[in-house]
C-alpha cells in the first residue's frame, strides 16, 4: 500500500529523526538495537518505560542516552527507603518575604524523567508518580499543575529476588507502557565495549540530535498513523484472551488495550508505514503487556512466566485478514 501524499512526507521526517536518534544511543548502548527500538516506540506513544534487569547491564545508561540524544529538560530521581513523595513532586514552603506560601517544583517537572531504582523506594513514594504518568498533571495541597509534553517517565528496578526491594503495585505497572529486559550483551559487544568505554564513558560526548520541537512534531506524526477497525478488534481480542486465560489470575486493563494500539502506531510509522498491521500488534505483545499480568497458583508451580503465557495467547489468537483500507 502506497502512503498517502499528506502524511508520508511527515513519515519520511519521523524515520529520518528517529535514526538519527537511534545511532546516537546505539553509540553509547552496544548490542542492543531491539531494546533501543522499543525505547524509541514507547517515546513517540507518548508512553512510559520499564527497565527492569540485574545489576550493571545498562539500564540507567539507557536511560540517560536517550535523555542526553534529545534537546529537552531532564531529571534524574535516585530512588532510595527514605525517599519521600514530596521529594517527586514539589513542596509548597512559606516564603517570609511575601508571607505567602510557594510552590517548588520537584524533579517530576521535566521532559524525561530518570527513574533510578524505582523498586528500592516504599510503595506509598512509588505512588506518587501515578497522578503525573496518567494525567500529566500533578496536584500540591490542593492545586494542579499541569506538566509539558513531551512527558516520559523512564524507570529502572531490579528483580523483586534482589535484597532491598518493593514491588510495583499492579497500578504503577499498568501506567508503563511496555517493559524490557537489557539482558547481558554478547560476548563481541561486551569486548567492545572495553573499547569504547575502556578510557572514558562515550556518554559523555553524546550530543543532541533532535529537539524538544521535533519530538512534538514526531508525535503528532505517530497520531495520524491509521488503524482499521479489524485491527482494533484484533487488538481488544488479544487482550480479552489475558482476562479468560486459566493461567493468569489478573489480565491486562483497558488501559492496556490503549497503550498497545498507540505503541503499535508508533511502531509502524518508525516502518515507514502509514497504517498497522497484525505484526506490529504481535511483536509489542510481550513488551507491552506481559508486566501487568500476574500468573496463577499452577502456572507459577510450573515456572510459566506472564511473557510465556502472552506469547502463547498471540499464537492462539486468529489473525485478521489484511485489507487496504
Amino acid at each position: 500500500m502506497a502512503l498517502t501524499h499528506d502524511v508520508s512526507p511527515r513519515l519520511d521526517d519521523l524515520v529520518v529523526t528517529a535514526r538519527r536518534i537511534n545511532q546516537a544511543i546505539e553509540s553509547v548502548i552496544e548490542g542492543k538495537g531491539d531494546a533501543v527500538r522499543l525505547t524509541l516506540t514507547v517515546l513517540l506513544a507518548e508512553g512510559h518505560l520499564l527497565i527492569e534487569d540485574v545489576p550493571g547491564v545498562g539500564k540507567t545508561m539507557l536511560a540517560k542516552a536517550l535523555a542526553r540524544s534529545i534537546d529537552c529538560p531532564v531529571r534524574r530521581i535516585q530512588f532510595t527507603p527514605d525517599l519521600l513523595p514530596s521529594d517527586i513532586t514539589g513542596v509548597s514552603a512559606y516564603n517570609q518575604q511575601t508571607r505567602e506560601f510557594e510552590f517548588k517544583p520537584g524533579p517530576v517537572f521535566a521532559s524525561i524523567v530518570v527513574g533510578d531504582e524505582i523498586n528500592r523506594a516504599s510503595p506509598k513514594t512509588q505512588s506518587a508518580l501515578l497522578e503525573c504518568m496518567e494525567e500529566r498533571q500533578v496536584t500540591v495541597d490542593g492545586t494542579t499543575y499541569l506538566l509539558d509534553g513531551p512527558f516520559m517517565v523512564i524507570a529502572t528496578q531490579n528483580p523483586v529476588e534482589m535484597e532491598g526491594t518493593y514491588p510495583l503495585p499492579e497500578a504503577q505497572r499498568d501506567r508503563f507502557t511496555a517493559r524490557i529486559a537489557m539482558g547481558y550483551p554478547a560476548p563481541s559487544a561486551e569486548l567492545e565495549m572495553l573499547d569504547v568505554h575502556g578510557a572514558a564513558s562515550p556518554l559523555d560526548k553524546l550530543e543532541p540530535v533532535a529537539t524538544t520541537a521535533e519530538v512534538r512534531a514526531l508525535i503528532g506524526a505517530v497520531r495520524a498513523v491509521y488503524v482499521s477497525q479489524p485491527i482494533k478488534r484484533y487488538a481488544v481480542d488479544l487482550v480479552t484472551a489475558t482476562r479468560h486465560s486459566p493461567e493468569l489470575r489478573l489480565g491486562a486493563s483497558p488501559r492496556a488495550t490503549l497503550h498497545l494500539v498507540r505503541a503499535a502506531r508508533a511502531h509502524a510509522a518508525l516502518a515507514g508505514r502509514d497504517y498497522v498491521i497484525p505484526d506490529d500488534l504481535q511483536e509489542l505483545c510481550v513488551p507491552v503487556l506481559a508486566h501487568r499480568l500476574l500468573p496463577s497458583a499452577e502456572a507459577q508451580g510450573q515456572r510459566r512466566s506472564p511473557e510465556h503465557v502472552m506469547a502463547d495467547l498471540v499464537r492462539r489468537v486468529p489473525v485478521p485478514e489484511a485489507r487496504p483500507r
